[in-house]
């Protein structure tokens, strides 16, 4: 009969391990996850620093990038080639190439930039 109480405050044990082991994983998933949510402006952060997308994600990635310009075809062009060799494109259809600096420092032989 002793053995009863001991086995259930065993399970209980076993329980609370558990739930703190979930509540912690929990955490730590949601802090991991938390890379990829929005910045204090609202903005995806993925895809933005260098080395966070594929290189079949760089089509729809400069897609959205070249949206807007007159010069798509080129704009295009040079998108991808910046995104395949720095894995990143910068959030919005023109400027914060600060985000990803490889994207914002790959310049021409006259200094001017590279990727759009």
């Amino acid at each position: 009969m002793a053995r009863l109480p001991n086995l259930l405050l065993l399970c209980i044990a076993l329980f609370l391990v558990s739930v703190c082991v979930s509540v912690v994983t929990g955490s730590a998933a949601a802090k991991s996850s938390a890379a990829f949510a929005a910045d204090a402006y609202g903005r995806r952060n993925y895809g933005y620093r260098q080395g966070s997308l594929r290189a079949g994600q760089c089509p729809s990635a400069c897609s959205y990038r070249c949206s807007r310009t007159s010069k798509r075809k080129a704009c295009m062009f040079f998108c991808q080639k910046c995104c395949a060799t720095c894995l990143c494109v910068p959030p919005g259809t023109y400027g914060n190439k600060e985000v990803c600096p490889c994207y914002n420092n790959w310049k021409t032989q006259e200094g001017g930039p590279k990727c759009p």
